[in-house]
């Protein structure tokens, strides 16, 4: 069960942000397991437990980032990540950015949580903005909710050029949007060190659950019409 991340693992992640070297995190590695890879695994795993106990959502698993980068795409940092982060998601061949995404992330700095569709295609997002022209309705009452809430904030990327204009003005941040997160973002402290993260999970990713299923449905849609 998770009881909560402690000092410990914040100092981690500043040593290793400051010593981004070989020799210095083999000498600390077992810091990092005790201290932030096993609560952060504790952490996913009760969330992911209890949320589909809850919601019993299709094809969802649980993923833990690792903290060795990719060797190809060093560009010159260090071989370690000083965060670390877990996802509930679907599997599938694509990359995990290319679908949407539960996400906790811990940082020296502070934490995050939210939902992502960090990478979504050009045919869903063009699906999305094809079935916001053609039934408004369902996600305004969701864009409604986020704007009734001071949890979620949304962020995302909008194309150049925009797409077109919404049926309605409570769509305009959505429409034109390349990708998005909606996120919720602290600083170091209360509920990090205790159980009760478990739970403000659990009310947030509950929250989100039907923007995760509304996006998730758009892969079934029919491919918009082109010109």
């Amino acid at each position: 069960m998770f009881q909560g991340f402690s000092d410990a693992a914040i100092d981690f992640m500043w040593g290793i942000r400051l010593n981004n070297e070989r020799t210095w995190f083999e000498a600390h590695k077992a810091e990092y397991l005790t201290h932030l890879y096993q609560p952060m695994k504790d952490l996913a795993q009760e969330v992911y437990d209890a949320f589909q106990a809850a919601h019993a959502v299709p094809g969802l698993c649980c993923k833990v980032s690792r903290i060795y980068r990719d060797a190809r795409r060093l560009h010159g940092r260090g071989p370690y990540k000083d965060h670390l982060w877990w996802a509930l998601e679907r599997p599938g061949e694509e990359a995990f950015s290319s679908r949407p995404v539960f996400w906790f992330e811990l940082t020296p700095d502070g934490w995050s949580y939210g939902l992502g569709y960090y990478a979504a295609t050009p045919m869903t997002m063009a699906k999305f903005r094809a079935r916001l022209d053609r039934d408004p309705k369902p996600f305004a009452k969701l864009a409604r909710a986020l704007e009734l809430q001071e949890v979620f904030a949304l962020t995302g990327e909008s194309y150049k050029r925009p797409k077109g204009v919404p049926s309605s003005p409570r769509l305009s941040a959505w429409y034109n949007l390349k990708n998005f997160s909606l996120q919720s973002v602290h600083p170091l402290g209360e509920p990090l060190w205790s159980h009760d993260l478990v739970d403000l999970l659990l009310d947030g990713f509950t929250f989100l659950l039907p923007f995760y299923g509304y996006f998730s449905s758009l892969d079934a849609d029919p491919v918009p019409a082109q010109g």
